[in-house]
């Protein structure tokens, strides 16, 4: 039994970092009530925390190849538990909104070396073994957030969504310092500085002008400008990360067919999957008025399914290349969100079931695949990298769909209320004002403008999900990773062994 406690410690630390990516929208309406937050604040809640363990988890790679994977794992955890706790005690908006951001670097930490760590610990049998059962951690955390978040926040409260963590982080951090090897990794090379720097502000900026967009619109002058911002910034991350001898993120490394298509699938999975499960949860609640655990209950499907197919899926699918399970996986994904559009005015919410069950089967599939496809893919050297790329990529996917689905959603709910309060009613509808326009607007056109915004970002995450598929299956084959350029590959060979 000893041999799983690393699986163990890394899975309760996904689990965990994963959860708190949801669970904070099943509690938004109970936050918004007590710390009396905008939609635009409860947006940046969820993507605060996305933004800065996207931004981050590529340096975090990069750092735990030179510095040691469990000793920046470990780290991570305990930045992550103060954080909680931080976010658990915020006494207003602006505080939360801090904290999540200094728990989005503990997760970056974790999240950016689990799959190393895995990799360095079992071989075999046993790593598919490790990686299936890590996959379904992957997941079903994902989609049980909501669950979880409505258990505690309508028997304990709001706050307790975080201090959960505090314990869980405890006993993940006993069983790393028990049960996985330490190492000092290689202290060659440098942090790419620069290359950190530009990448948040090309994130940040991202991820701003798309939620002013969906509250000032396309045209507005700063949207416009801070998108621009965005772009240069881009611009300027891929200019440094082309002419360092020690990058974060070695450009060369998407020159491989099967690292770039990889990466794309990792981004598409989360947006297409994810993203549009906070205006579900929203919706259970305002307009189905449905309790906080009832509410998280109804995503329950997406995560049980997904936890049994991808436990089973390191088992069963041991000798399946990586471009059909990724693939179809993506495919299902397509085909469960597009299943979802079927919801209309009058729908309660088994309407979705049949929907999430099949999403779930994707994801199941997808998850780990993509992080031991990753891995394979690329130098032993570049292990922290790979496995940083993977998670940023899928953290980005999530980051930026979400303020793009809230502008669908918004943008559709403008349309069908047409004059009847205009773009402040629908910002007040897709945030869960749904019971406070009832006054406004008859109860029949408030359902059809919700789940008009429902049915158009289903019908975006399937369309998403189904190029992604497609794009794997055509362009994902085996190749053997070729030997680096000494002059890219500082790091020694024994780095990765941590």
């Amino acid at each position: 039994m000893r041999k799983w406690l690393p699986l163990l410690a890394v899975s309760l630390s996904t689990f965990m970092l994963l959860v708190d990516l949801t669970i904070v929208s099943i509690a938004a309406p109970a936050l918004a009530e007590e710390l009396h937050s905008s939609f635009s604040a409860l947006q940046w809640t969820v993507d605060v925390y996305v933004l800065v363990l996207a931004a981050l988890l590529m340096a975090a790679g990069s750092l735990s190849d030179r510095l040691g994977h469990r000793r920046v794992f470990v780290a991570g955890l305990v930045v992550f538990a103060l954080a909680s706790l931080a976010c658990g005690l915020a006494p207003d908006t602006g505080a939360l909104i801090a904290a999540r951001g200094v728990q989005g670097l503990g997760a970056a930490a974790m999240y950016a070396t689990n799959a190393a760590l895995l990799a360095a610990t079992y071989t075999g049998r046993d790593r598919s073994v490790a990686f299936g059962l890590w996959g379904a951690a992957n997941g079903a955390a994902a989609a049980a957030g909501p669950v979880l978040g409505g258990v505690l926040t309508e028997h304990v409260g709001w706050r307790s969504i975080f201090f959960v963590n505090l314990p869980v982080a405890v006993v993940a951090v006993v069983l790393a310092r028990v049960g996985i090897r330490g190492g000092g990794g290689s202290a060659a090379g440098r942090m790419d500085l620069p290359g950190v720097a530009s990448f948040t502000v090309a994130a940040t900026l991202a991820v701003y002008g798309l939620i002013r967009a969906g509250d000032a619109g396309w045209s507005d002058p700063v949207t416009a400008g801070v998108l621009a911002g965005a772009a240069a910034a881009t611009l300027v991350f891929l200019l440094v990360e082309r002419h360092r001898a020690d990058p974060m993120l070695d450009l060369g490394l998407f020159r491989r067919p099967a690292f770039a298509v990889l990466m794309f699938g990792a981004a598409a999975l989360t947006a297409s999957a994810f993203a549009n499960l906070v205006f579900v949860s929203l919706w259970a609640q305002s307009v189905l008025g449905l309790g906080a655990m009832t509410a998280g209950l109804v995503l329950a499907p997406l995560a049980v399914v997904a936890f049994v197919v991808a436990g089973a899926g390191g088992r069963l699918l041991h000798a399946v290349p990586p471009r059909h399970t990724i693939g179809w996986g993506l495919l299902l994904v397509a085909a469960g969100t597009a299943l979802c559009t079927l919801v209309g005015p009058d729908s309660g919410w088994p309407v979705l079931v049949p929907g999430l069950c099949v999403t779930g089967v994707g994801v199941g599939l997808c998850t780990p695949v993509l992080a031991s496809a990753a891995l394979a893919v690329v130098p032993p050297q570049r292990a922290g990298m790979a496995n940083g790329a993977s998670n940023t990529f899928r953290q980005l996917g999530y980051a930026l769909a979400l303020p793009v689905l809230a502008t669908v959603v918004t943008g559709q709910a403008r349309h069908v209320l047409g004059g009847g309060g205009g773009a402040g009613a629908a910002e007040r509808l897709t945030g869960g004002g749904y019971r406070e326009l009832l006054g406004e607007a008859p109860a029949a056109v408030l359902r059809a403008a919700y789940v008009a915004g429902l049915d158009r970002i289903f019908l975006l995450s399937a369309a998403l999900a189904a190029v992604a598929g497609v794009t794997v299956l055509l362009l994902l084959r085996p190749a053997a990773p070729a030997a680096p350029a000494p002059a890219r590959e500082p790091v020694a060979a024994g780095a990765a062994r941590d």
